[in-house]
């Protein structure tokens, strides 16, 4: 298993090193058949009005599963011993899903019609941010809707974009506010279309 730690406004000292790695390794110790690489991100905010400004998040990729845990507080050790509890129930969690799945082969369209999804195409233009403040890169492989929700419970954000196997776009998949979830589609623009039908 590949452990990469890195730091913001925080040096990665040899103890603290030793810390995060002896926490991981037994967060994943029963999961490290499937896991492929751990990124832990530790940071300190310098914003004195922040109580819980000792974050630590811990990402970790295994087989086309990204699972993800984050968690602040104000001591840093504190930060770390509860990313690791957490990350080790989300990977317990995706372990029983996947020994439930192998036993009883369940169809999308089963699972879809348990759970409130909806389309929702919003009517007006997009605002993006005057600032890129982070760029993220992943692995897209293309997968249904009831693997992207999946993918969405692991991930610990209230969306998740993915590759629509079964349509070849991409999709967003995200928790609704008033329970359910919530699938954003593309559509091309009626100026487009009707552009290119006149050519």
């Amino acid at each position: 298993m590949k452990l990469v730690i890195q730091g913001k406004n925080i040096e990665i000292t040899d103890a603290l090193r030793d810390y995060v790695q002896q926490k991981i390794e037994k967060a994943v110790s029963h999961f490290q058949h499937l896991t492929l690489e751990v990124d832990v991100h530790l940071s300190v905010a310098r914003n004195p009005r922040i109580d819980s400004n000792q974050t630590a998040e811990v990402t970790i990729y295994a087989n086309r599963t990204v699972v993800r845990a984050e968690e602040s507080s104000e001591n840093l050790y504190a930060s770390i011993d509860m990313v690791a509890d957490k990350i080790a129930r989300q990977l317990r969690k995706y372990k029983e899903k996947h020994q439930e799945r192998r036993r009883e082969p369940v169809k999308t369209a089963e699972v879809l019609g348990e759970m409130p999804v909806g389309t929702i195409i919003p009517p007006r233009e997009p605002e993006l941010p005057v600032d890129v403040v982070r760029t993220k890169y992943f692995e897209m492989a293309p997968m249904t809707i009831a693997e992207a929700l999946e993918q969405l419970e692991l991930v610990d954000h209230d969306f998740f974009m993915f590759c629509n196997s079964e349509t070849g776009e991409i999709n967003v998949i995200y928790e609704r506010n008033h329970g359910g979830y919530g699938v954003i589609q593309p559509r091309k623009a009626q100026r487009f279309a009707e552009n290119s039908s006149a050519a």
